[in-house]
């Protein structure tokens, strides 16, 4: 989502917008993590590493302290992971600042596999099958992994179904995105593909409506209604840190949405941004559904003096 003097008009052939070349960071080394590529598939701390082994994520190898090794919250879930073939070792302080470069590690690292991607047709079927108003995210070039993992973080918490992200230009799931996610990968489903384009299509005919993110020229997304009854399915895209959605991404949109800006400030962090548009989905469905419950309590009552 581009946020300079953030707004998000239903305008259906936006202007040009210019699209920025990113990198894929992801390391493809799996051995020993003592170098800085080797680091890349790591993640470290009690939250992170407990939600991964809660959800039998099958870890290579897990560096941990031994006072912590024998904690109850621990004890039983590396047991399990040893069955599946983790490696543990009960290691000091000072070995795992080596490994992982003196970072916040809370006396825990482990060595991740590669993450398993959901296929598209997978995401969707499995988004529906959660909410009969299902909303899904799709980030167009988002290059920091820390955004990245804030996005997912907040994403799950407030109860979108899942991710999609393109294969290339674009950071994929790294150690560091899941790090900053705090466990939320472990119920977050995030789907690859190769042409974003022809997601949005594919996204179009199984009846989701799709929003896209900009800075301007977009409707005021407080006024824009997301529970219409037509609306049976919610697609929020957003744009890279800088240039925001490519053109031919917001061709793809049926509405534009903007998060209006009062102050001097000419810009938010995309991954604020997209919390702020989440949220307001997320409120306008609490608004509507405490409604409905207000009004069948209040027929009951109605009912109940009769």
């Amino acid at each position: 989502m581009s946020t300079k003097n953030s707004k998000f008009n239903s305008q259906e052939k936006p202007q040009k917008q210019k699209r920025i070349q990113l990198k894929d960071r992801r390391s493809k080394n799996y051995n020993s993590p003592t170098t800085k590529e080797e680091d890349d598939d790591l993640i470290y701390g009690r939250h992170t590493v407990q939600a991964a082994l809660q959800s039998e994520r099958y870890l290579n190898r897990i560096w941990i302290i031994p006072p912590l090794r024998y904690d109850p919250r621990f004890h039983t879930l590396l047991n399990e992971a040893k069955t599946r073939g983790t490696i543990i070792d009960e290691v000091d302080d000072k070995r795992l600042d080596q490994i992982t470069q003196r970072k916040n590690h809370q006396g825990i690292a482990a060595q991740i596999s590669p993450y398993e991607y959901k296929e598209l047709d997978e995401l969707i079927s499995q988004a529906k099958s959660k909410s009969d108003r299902p909303v899904l995210l799709v980030a167009d070039g988002i290059n920091d992994p820390h955004n990245l993992g804030a996005i997912i973080r907040t994403g799950e918490a407030l109860g979108i179904q899942g991710l999609i992200i393109p294969q290339r230009r674009a950071v994929g799931i790294t150690s560091t995105v899941t790090k900053v996610a705090a466990g939320a990968l472990e119920n977050f489903p995030v789907a690859r593909v190769i042409n974003l384009s022809n997601a949005l299509e594919q996204l179009k005919k199984e009846g989701f409506w799709i929003y896209g993110t900009v800075a301007n020229e977009g409707e005021p997304i407080h006024t824009v209604k997301f529970t219409e009854e037509r609306i049976k399915g919610i697609v929020l895209v957003v744009g890279s840190e800088g240039e925001g959605l490519s053109l031919l991404i917001q061709k793809n949109c049926d509405v534009l949405v903007s998060i209006p800006m009062s102050g001097s400030t000419p810009s938010l962090n995309v991954s604020v941004a997209t919390g702020m548009a989440i949220y307001e989905i997320h409120r306008q469905h609490l608004s509507k559904n405490l409604r409905i419950e207000q009004k069948v309590e209040g027929s009951r009552y109605s009912n109940s003096k009769l």
